[in-house]
């Protein structure tokens, strides 16, 4: 019997909403984690930039199977001037 991927887990965190998925998936190594991260991110980045207000900040996070933190994506709206 092969030994069990890593699996890890998708959080969102967007002003004062902040939820992460029940459901883990299971990767082959970190990087092709960060691959599929990078993917979902794509995915819904546009639909996030419309809606996103003046100093406001969107995250995804890759958690691990302890929830700890692996990577994060920012999207940061900052007014200057």
């Amino acid at each position: 019997m092969g030994s069990k991927m890593p699996q890890y887990f998708f959080r969102i965190r967007h002003g004062r909403y902040s939820g992460a998925s029940d459901q883990g998936s299971e990767f082959e190594s970190r990087e092709a984690a960060w691959t599929e991260m990078t993917k979902v991110c794509g995915n819904l980045v546009g639909g996030i930039s419309r809606s996103l207000k003046q100093n406001a900040e969107w995250q995804m996070e890759l958690l691990d199977e302890a929830k700890n933190p692996v990577f994060r994506i920012r999207l940061v709206a900052e007014t200057l001037g």
